[in-house]
């Protein structure tokens, strides 16, 4: 791993995380400490998301030794490519981010915007993210269909076009200076079992994200090392 790689979580309520999760975030944190090579995670934010609050209030994590350093990140209930576009600029050059791991885009198809237009804003949070940080590296994570796509098909169909153009936004704008790459779909991932409502991760869940990162990561860069499950 390069030294001192810092590290910032954006996501949507997958990454955020609600009341009482461990979160993927924690499953990568585990794996990165794993390494025993210098590493930090940033970001503005540190709360999970407490339902019954309806709002990012929670600090009570499943695992309480989770140190609040590790805790970290960028990610919203209910925000997507759209939200976070504006605010990854600044958040890139605040907290001085050189790896930036994605999972966004469900909420955007499932609310918001079209495969296009979600295309678009993940696009500018491109361009916007490389303003703050020229030599910044993404990883992004293709969408992962959620129960809802099994009964709406015209919403798989978005999804899965989504998908085809955030590969090709990878390919058109992937550079030397500030790579991006997508990580793969993990390939044993089940709503039924990796999710607790069909939509959001449960424990093997988690760990099947984490490692999906982590698995990217090291295979097309070398940084970092191999994801186990034990991690």
């Amino acid at each position: 791993m390069m030294t001192s790689m810092r590290f910032l979580f954006v996501g949507d309520s997958m990454t955020i995380g609600r009341d009482g999760d461990f979160t993927w975030r924690y499953r990568m944190w585990q794996h990165l400490s794993a390494l025993g090579e210098p590493f930090e995670i940033v970001g503005p934010r540190r709360e999970l998301y407490d339902t019954e609050e309806n709002a990012p209030v929670s600090h009570r994590y499943a695992d309480p030794g989770f140190p609040g350093h590790a805790r970290r990140h960028l990610a919203g209930w209910g925000e997507g490519w759209l939200h976070m576009a504006p605010l990854i600029r600044e958040t890139v050059a605040a907290e001085g981010a050189d790896v930036l791991l994605v999972s966004l885009g469900l909420i955007d198809l499932g609310f918001y915007t079209d495969s296009d237009q979600t295309a678009h804003n993940a696009r500018e949070f491109i361009a916007q993210a490389r303003l703050a940080n020229p030599r910044v590296r993404i990883v992004m994570l293709p969408v992962i269909p959620n129960v809802r796509a099994r009964s709406d098909r015209p919403f798989a169909t978005e999804c899965g076009r989504f998908n085809d153009l955030l590969a090709k936004a990878v390919a058109d704008l992937d550079t030397s200076a500030s790579p991006l790459l997508l990580a793969s779909h993990p390939p044993s991932y089940d709503l039924d079992t990796d999710t607790y409502d069909g939509t959001h991760p449960g424990p093997s869940g988690e760990i099947k994200l984490a490692g999906a990162f982590a698995t990217a990561m090291h295979q097309a860069w070398g940084l970092g090392g191999a994801y186990g499950v034990a991690a």
